[in-house]
């Protein structure tokens, strides 16, 4: 993914590396409970392997890095503030981490979940 070169040899990047980024600052963000598959069998796949990129895309052009996140809201949030927050959270510590542009941030709501209050 991203390339860069020294006087000591080349780095690269992997889109995976951007996925833990994106994960991370998912998780961190104020109103999401988790991370959805983007679809059944993507689904099963990461719950057997633990693959800390679920629910999350990245695709590289050689200069923009595009994301996409399936995430699960708490139920009783504003939806469209958390996910806005999702997208800037995650645009601004893979930046910072990789000083790379992100294109865009696209965030699926994937589904609500209520918290138990017993």
């Amino acid at each position: 993914m991203g390339e860069d070169s020294t006087t000591f040899g080349g780095i690269h990047v992997s889109p995976n590396a951007v996925a833990t980024i994106a994960y991370q600052a998912t998780l961190e963000s104020y109103g999401v409970v988790g991370l959805a598959a983007r679809n059944l069998a993507d689904g099963l796949v990461k719950t057997i392997t633990r693959d800390p990129s679920r629910g999350i895309t990245v695709k590289y052009n050689g200069e923009e890095i595009d994301i996409e996140i399936h995430i699960i809201v708490e139920y009783g949030t504003r939806i469209s503030s958390v996910a806005e927050s999702v997208a800037n959270t995650v645009r601004f510590h893979v930046e910072k981490a990789l000083g790379l542009k992100v294109n865009f941030v696209n965030v699926h709501v994937a589904g609500l979940r209520v918290s138990n209050t017993d």
